[in-house]
């Protein structure tokens, strides 16, 4: 990481020259240095099929780069012309409903269509060979927010894929019918041929929507691999794609083939504080700092504004979160207001006349501190000795199989787990993860932990001296959504030394426990019970049909230890659990990072619009003012200090 770049989603093909020019003018007053650009202007480029034109962008891209501004370049892929669909209506997707989509919009193609991956490797590599050397362009976007809309493409194409699919990984349908237990309600296959998609608004068999949404994710990951692979014959700059806030389409299977991580969010002010739970989990992907390439500057919008007002500083801090917490760059959607068509209502650092906002200031404001502070930032990093499981896997078994009413996944990753560690560096990783550097490692929810080798790997980090926090609802799936037959969990109760005796999926507040000191210890969501053979019990219901049997367990296994949790607790017996000290005593409004390498020092943000205080163990320097403090320091409302001893 050489420099921070600050910026947001530009469209020249909306605008006349002469507003282009005063808009980079709007540019450089607002800190901006880097735009996106290109992701929606298929038409712009190949007005007629087989005729290019890029005259205009390169125009636009050059003056930027005379101004000092870089520019990441998208595939259109997410929107191709009129021409094209009307002349290959088979690259239109079709919906649940038998329906091909109406060209009003956008993510209108099929992935499977090979009429549409023909044409996406021909703009795509048109538009590398045009700008693949440019200076100016530091980076590339594949698509845009690509993902299995409405439950993916139920086209012919894609139903015949599907049915291959399905044959290549099971073989035979005997062998599909006893992974996914269709014998019951004698739904058993003859054929491959006869396996249809599930639909949406039937009661839909938990193996067959597992693997459905499975194999369009697959889809997806191949339509983005041949785009990258054309862009990296002639460009050396990072490609990535802009992915959305779920884990449904795996990230790092996604990103295995792509250079730079890519997040788009929207999430209203409230939600600031949990933004770093995504940052936590982006950071750990690949090895070079991540970028987000959308959020809201102000408010989000389609025909009408939601998302409600962000108080004053709260963009600023906005702006700041990714950058303390690993990342290079952050863009907003959008530099200015469209004056026509969709998203009108959508907020942007200048209006549609050119005329700035009071997050335009916000944005400078950090832009500026950035500049201030770039020897810390380029020559520091995050590092994480505790890790949080956040399976791709198990948000696809969830969405089949909830098992508990109302259950999100990622919403209890975040409010109930990640949340207790917001004044500590944890790191979000998803199971084919390694485990190297870690103390400790948290698993609640993790469905299928037999999966990417980490049963061995776990094992071993265990032996070596982890201390594995697993549980609730772990270890309960296979691959195919299907519960085991020889214990309620696949290893985890013989290695946790447990005999599980109840398992109650309620959301019920019904049972207490407390820790063997006597101590309450709060539980929640969902209970295990469990008798202890070959451990010690950490914490036990305390009456009630549970009473005497443990909800927390621990057993030393090597040199580490294995601490199976049956129920959700509070945020302070997840903290005393895993031991872990905060980087510093802070109130809770309070996000703190450790950073360290060549410099050293803490980075605090205040995220909920209020007072809040920290205590330092000694005198520190904020580098953004050069004000020394020490002791127990207050922290303004959205205030930003990046601190050095």
């Amino acid at each position: 990481m050489e420099k921070v770049y600050v910026g947001a989603a530009y469209y020249p093909e909306l605008w006349p020259l002469c507003e282009v020019e005063k808009d980079i003018e709007r540019m450089k007053a607002a800190g901006v240095n880097c735009v996106r650009m290109g992701e929606f202007a298929w038409s712009r480029m190949e007005p007629k099929e087989g005729e290019f034109d890029f005259s205009w962008l390169h125009e636009v891209v050059d003056k930027l780069y005379a101004a000092g501004i870089d520019s990441i370049l998208c595939t259109p892929s997410v929107t191709p012309p009129r021409w094209l669909f009307k002349k290959y209506p088979e690259t239109i997707s079709v919906d649940f409903n038998d329906r091909r989509a109406e060209i009003s919009s956008r993510c209108h193609p099929c992935k499977t269509s090979p009429k549409m991956r023909e044409k996406n490797r021909i703009i795509t590599e048109q538009l590398a060979r045009e700008f693949g050397s440019h200076p100016g362009v530091i980076g590339w976007q594949i698509d845009n927010e690509i993902f299995p809309y409405g439950e993916g493409c139920y086209c012919p194409l894609c139903k015949n894929a599907f049915r291959e699919y399905l044959k290549g990984k099971y073989g035979t349908p005997e062998k599909l019918n006893e992974a996914w237990g269709m014998y019951r309600w004698s739904l058993d296959y003859n054929s491959f041929d006869d396996v249809d998609p599930p639909r949406a608004g039937q009661w839909q068999h938990s193996s067959l929507a597992t693997e459905w949404r499975r194999f369009q994710c697959r889809q997806i990951i191949s339509y983005v691999e041949e785009q990258a692979d054309v862009l990296h014959q002639y460009t050396k700059a990072p490609v990535g794609t802009d992915m959305m806030v779920t884990n449904l389409l795996s990230y790092y299977e996604t990103n295995k083939k792509l250079d730079v991580v890519q997040y788009n969010h929207y999430e209203p002010a409230q939600k600031l504080p949990e933004t770093k739970f995504a940052y936590d989990f982006l950071r750990c992907i690949k090895p070079r700092p991540f970028w987000v390439t959308e959020t809201q500057v102000g408010w989000n919008g389609g025909n009408v504004a939601f998302f409600g007002y962000r108080p004053e500083g709260n963009c600023y801090v906005n702006t700041w979160m990714p950058i303390a917490l690993g990342g290079e760059m952050n863009e907003y959607w959008l530099f200015r207001s469209h004056a026509a068509g969709h998203e009108l209502a959508h907020g942007s650092l200048y209006s549609t006349p050119g005329r700035a906002y009071r997050v335009t200031e916000e944005v400078k404001h950090a832009a500026d501190d950035f500049e201030k502070v770039n020897s810390f930032l380029t020559k520091s990093k995050v590092v994480s000795k505790i890790a949080l499981h956040y399976s791709s896997t198990a948000v696809n078994h969830f969405i089949s199989a909830p098992m508990l009413e109302g259950f999100d996944y990622r919403a209890a990753l975040v409010e109930k787990y990640h949340a207790a560690f917001r004044d500590t560096n944890i790191d979000v990783i998803d199971t084919q993860h390694s485990l190297d550097g870690y103390e400790v490692i948290l698993s609640p929810f993790l469905a299928t932990v037999d999966e990417n080798g980490l049963k061995e790997r776990i094992l071993d980090w265990v032996k070596a001296g982890g201390t594995w926090i697993v549980g609730p609802m772990s270890d309960i799936f296979d691959e195919n959504t299907a519960k085991y037959v020889h214990s309620p969990y696949s290893f985890v109760e013989e290695l946790a030394g447990v005999y599980v005796k109840y398992q109650k999926p309620v959301k019920n507040d019904v049972f207490k426990a407390k820790f063997a000191d006597g101590s309450d210890c709060p539980v929640s969501v969902c209970y295990d019970a469990y008798e202890c053979k070959d451990c010690t019990s950490l914490a036990s219901y305390d009456g009630g049909e549970f009473g005497g049997l443990s909800v927390v367990t621990e057993k030393a296994v090597g040199k580490g230890k294995v601490v199976l949790v049956g129920s959700v607790l509070s945020k302070e017996a997840i903290r005393r659990l895993a031991g872990v000290a905060p980087i510093a005593p802070a109130s809770e409004n309070i996000v703190l990072v450790a950073r360290s390498g060549e410099e050293n020092g803490i980075i605090a943000l205040e995220t909920e619009h209020r007072e809040g205080t920290l205590t330092l163990d000694g005198e520190y320097t904020d580098l953004l003012t050069g004000k020394t403090f020490s002791g127990t320091v207050t922290v303004a409302p959205h205030q930003v200090l990046v601190l050095k001893k």
